[in-house]
């Protein structure tokens, strides 16, 4: 991922060090001065390139971030010294300028957290579309090559590069503000930020393709994000609750899939497998986001999370406060996959025939018939009513609309627990 992997020894370790906790920092002061993502980012890599030949013959700097942006931004004016005239009027060499004088005149060592806030929310301005917001975020924030976001999200590298392209180009030409929003701003602001870290999460944690049920590498990138915007905005209750939900459901990666890789369900999962450590650091979030504002739509998920987390047994879940929590949750967000997930909650509160009753709604079902959980939901519903044909169509349908191999193998088993009558009848065709 970073310049630095090709590096050896303590020098090696330390530009890989300096890439994780500060490239990001660094990366968002370099734009906020020469106003160029492009310019920046040529300008950060130039920098690295220079600290693997410096660290080795001069040693680690104190403050590798500090060097690495003082570096990156001489190597940012050799680069529009050497370009045209034309170029350097479309780039901010004035800025540059007043940056060094800043510098010079002892400012190197304000903090770096305002320009991230500013980064993060220029990468996931509403003006730009999600999936551009993805890659910007993912691309200048994470630290993530064009290449492995495109694998990270199953397109080709040149759709990704496109896209990162596109966002660069829109945010130049329709003047988005490289700025932290107003108050007035920043309730709409803050939700596609978070929107953009949780999509990236459920990514990593519901792939829809792929033979891993699991893309940790998307799943932790989406939890660090969670707790830099955590850091940026500690008065702010949603970041928290979104810090929150992440982690207790990450808390549970290691228990999600048997020994042959199958995904197992919240009551097959040996709970002794939960990372606790991880719970409690969730858990502990979630009760700071009650302590500093009021509670949103993160807040009320990862109060879901917390408790199925906080029951030793399966069976000892507090389901009629999950049914309640999801009622609030209805009134931010009347989604179709709340509404499902509500279905879920109510037939464990009460009986399968309540939930299928509520996924019966024919709207519900119209906008969930490409969700392959809709059909999964619906078909363990059936199968614990007894209605065991139906049950074995709609585990087919499930296996139809999803392409991870390793959720067909969890498909495929449920409908040879069915027998083989049903198993043959109910598929609908192979992958």
């Amino acid at each position: 991922m970073s310049p630095a992997t090709a590096g050896k020894g303590r020098v090696g370790d330390a530009l890989d060090a300096a890439y994780r906790a500060d490239r990001g920092a660094v990366l968002a002061r370099l734009i906020a001065v020469v106003g160029d993502f492009d310019l920046a980012e040529e300008a950060l890599q130039d920098a690295f390139v220079a600290a693997a030949a410096a660290w080795e013959k001069g040693g680690v700097p104190k403050s590798p971030g500090a060097w690495l942006f003082t570096t990156g931004r001489r190597k940012a004016i050799d680069r529009l010294r050497r370009s045209s005239a034309l170029e350097r009027r479309h780039r901010a060499w004035g800025e540059l300028a007043i940056a060094w004088d800043a510098w010079d005149a002892g400012e190197s060592d304000l903090p770096l957290a305002d320009d991230r806030l500013r980064l993060i929310f220029t990468c996931c301005h509403p003006a730009l579309a999600l999936e551009a917001r993805v890659a910007l975020t993912l691309r200048s924030l994470g630290g993530l090559s064009t290449e492995e976001v495109a694998h990270a999200f199953f397109v080709p590298v040149s759709t990704m590069a496109q896209r990162v392209v596109r966002a660069k180009r829109k945010i130049r030409e329709a003047g988005i503000g490289y700025r932290v929003p107003g108050p007035g701003e920043l309730p709409e602001r803050l939700a596609a930020v978070l929107a953009v870290i949780y999509l990236i999460f459920n990514a990593g944690y519901l792939p829809g393709d792929g033979d891993h049920l699991v893309r940790v590498d998307l799943c932790e990138e989406a939890i660090r994000l969670a707790d830099v915007l955590v850091a940026l905005l500690p008065d702010e209750s949603e970041p928290l609750g979104l810090s929150a939900l992440l982690l207790l459901q990450d808390a549970r990666r290691q228990a999600r899939i048997g020994d042959a890789g199958q995904p197992l369900t919240l009551e097959e999962q040996d709970r002794s497998r939960w990372d606790e450590v991880v719970i409690a650091q969730g858990l502990e979030r979630l009760e700071r986001a009650r302590g500093v504002g009021r509670p949103g739509p993160y807040w009320l998920k990862a109060a879901i999370a917390a408790v199925h987390s906080c029951a030793p047994r399966a069976a000892e879940t507090n389901w009629q406060s999950i049914v309640a929590l999801y009622d609030q949750l209805l009134a931010w967000e009347p989604t179709p996959v709340v509404r499902l997930n509500r279905a879920v909650a109510v037939a464990m509160a009460g009986t399968p025939a309540d939930g299928l009753a509520v996924l019966e709604d024919p709207e519900l079902s119209e906008a969930l018939r490409d969700y392959h959980l809709f059909h999964l939901t619906r078909a363990d519903l059936l199968r614990r009513c007894g209605r065991v044909d139906e049950a074995s169509v709609a585990y087919a349908e499930a296996r139809d609309h999803t392409a991870n191999l390793a959720e067909h193998a969890f498909l495929d088993r449920r409908l040879a627990e069915l027998g083989p009558e049903t198993s043959n009848s109910g598929r609908l065709r192979s992958p």
